[in-house]
């Protein structure tokens, strides 16, 4: 008979040595590779890639978000915009920037009228001290905007593999 079809016989020694040697390689952490922090040019260019040739103004939208945050892995924050939300008049959509994390463009929110008023809250990571830009798209195809400058004392998004 070949040999590929004679039954394995194996050891509870050696069973149980192959199956803790796979434990301990399936507890071993990943190697990602992360891309380098994120620069104001790239911000720029994000905004770009939203807006186009646009003028984007500045008034309409809040962001509340903490100027000050102990740990940047979650960071609460609440995006408003001062605009009517009826059918023929209303924002389309809010996307959330920051200048720091290894990507600018943190979130995109779509909204509809049904949505009642334009507000969105979330949490996001920041990888450090940085500014953040929401960005607001009326129906009418004007942008608006705002920037907050915030303080991170706890670093997300950049920590090193042991």
């Amino acid at each position: 008979m070949d040999s590929m079809f004679e039954p394995l016989h194996m050891s509870r020694r050696h069973l149980l040595q192959l199956a803790g040697t796979a434990a301990a390689a399936s507890a071993l952490p990943l190697i990602t590779i992360r891309p380098t922090q994120a620069t104001p040019a790239m911000l720029t260019s994000a905004i770009r890639n939203l807006v186009g040739e646009a003028k984007v103004q500045i008034g309409k939208v809040r962001l509340d978000i903490p100027p000050l945050v102990e740990n940047g892995n979650t960071v609460p924050m609440t995006v408003s915009v001062d605009h009517p939300m009826t059918a023929d008049n209303c924002v389309k959509s809010i996307h959330i920037f920051n200048e720091k994390n290894p990507q600018p463009n943190i979130a995109n929110f779509h909204l509809t009228p049904s949505a009642g008023r334009a507000q969105v809250t979330t949490r996001i990571r920041l990888a450090d001290t940085q500014k953040v830009v929401a960005i607001a798209k009326l129906s009418d195809g004007s942008f608006w905007s705002v920037s907050v400058d915030v303080i991170v004392t706890l670093a997300a998004c950049t920590e090193e593999l042991p």
